[in-house]
């Protein structure tokens, strides 16, 4: 068995496929329309679906905003230049609600950021 995606429902595809692909460096792998139902889904990712877990926005056509619970926590991506990263992140109007940092306890530096729609995104410095 492998982890094939995580899904997020979107408000705005062509905002949340611009900020995963322009600022956090993603590839859009496919896209199709469901016109029966009304949806749209999106793979977004590093690398090819078959070699890597990815990201599915799915648009519920018609639906701009929901409700983000509090169950959901982020999702984690390492970046190679997390402060330069953020940099751009915040000069693209990105919200960068904890800057990098050591982690409490930890050596690892970190950061959090929010998607168009919300979601948490945590940074994760590496080599």
């Amino acid at each position: 068995m492998k982890l094939l995606h995580t899904m997020l429902r979107v408000g705005n595809l062509e905002r949340s496929i611009a900020f995963y692909t322009d600022l956090l460096g993603m590839k859009l792998l496919r896209q199709s329309d469901n016109d029966e139902y009304k949806y749209t889904l999106a793979f977004i990712g590093y690398g090819d679906e078959t070699d890597h877990t990815v990201i599915e926005l799915t648009y519920n056509w018609g639906t701009e905003s929901y409700d983000m619970g509090s169950a959901f926590g982020h999702i984690a991506i390492a970046a190679k230049d997390i402060y330069g990263l953020c940099e751009t992140l915040e000069k693209a109007g990105a919200d960068v609600y904890r800057k990098p940092g050591l982690v409490l306890g930890g050596d690892t530096v970190i950061a959090f950021v929010r998607d168009p729609d919300g979601y948490a995104i945590e940074l994760i410095a590496c080599d």
